[in-house]
């Protein structure tokens, strides 16, 4: 069985000590390939590092919205430049808008689009960061694909909305990746969420460190080998066997990433 974590955060310190040992686990549990987000470009050269040493990491590059304060007239050409000289880099991200956390709404939006133009020009996914924001998300999202079209495509990562605004945005083409949050016992909406996620647009992904599944909840810090957890409750939601969960996930992480195992 081989699953892909499609959105983790290795560079993060709390990983530093015992790299090789995380690696060993998410291998043991059958994770062949992973795609690293980016925070914000100054990222870069610690992600490079590391995909040097895991031939099964890919890679994405861009600004988070809760560091939009941080954009510069050069940053998109920054992003766009190191997007272009890393045949690794799969997808631009993670952005979009995040409202619980902040309100800067036109600087977000701002940034946001921006690296929407990026990705469109280079021809790669976006990385969809969304909180508190579905709504405004969703009217940028349809802008920018009646002016592109499939140029345009993405997955909503950790995803956390409801099945309303799931539908919105499978019919925009996005896929829909779960995390741990989709295990937590109170995540009625989001659980209900995942049962309608058409087969060919529902990706995993760990999110870690953030966001450990359950039955790891509480533990220090998240892990791609417990995307195996979510994949689990995912089938379990879904009256799938686990096998089915994680061929389905992979084969579509593939599609929208263009990876070859």
């Amino acid at each position: 069985m081989q699953l892909i974590d499609t959105h983790v955060h290795l560079n993060f310190e709390v990983f530093q000590e015992d790299f090789a040992s995380v690696r060993s686990r998410w291998q043991e549990a059958g994770v062949v390939h992973l795609v690293h987000s980016c925070v914000e470009p100054s990222e870069f050269s610690s992600i490079q590092a590391i995909a040097a040493r895991v031939p099964e990491l890919s890679f994405a590059v861009g600004l988070h919205p809760l560091d939009a304060s941080k954009w510069t007239m050069e940053t998109q050409s920054i992003i766009s430049s190191l997007a272009s000289s890393d045949s690794r880099v799969v997808a631009i991200g993670e952005m979009g808008l995040d409202f619980y956390k902040a309100d800067n709404y036109e600087q977000q939006l701002l940034v946001f689009e921006a690296q929407l133009e990026i990705a469109t020009d280079l021809n790669k996914p976006v990385i969809i960061h969304c909180r508190d924001a579905a709504s405004q998300l969703k009217e940028v999202l349809q802008r920018w694909k009646n002016l592109k079209g499939e140029r345009l495509r993405g997955v909503m990562h950790c995803w956390g909305g409801t099945p309303e605004e799931t539908q919105w945005f499978m019919d925009l083409g996005f896929y829909i990746s779960f995390s741990g949050t989709v295990t937590f016992k109170n995540a009625k909406e989001i659980q209900a969420s995942c049962k309608i996620v058409s087969p060919e647009r529902l990706l995993i992904e760990t999110d870690c460190p953030f966001l450990a599944p359950h039955p790891k909840r509480g533990t220090r810090r998240n892990e791609p080998s417990y995307v195996r957890y979510v994949a689990e409750q995912v089938a379990t939601l879904r009256g799938e066997p686990l096998e089915t969960i994680a061929a389905l996930t992979t084969q579509n992480a593939c599609q929208l990433f263009g990876l070859a195992l």
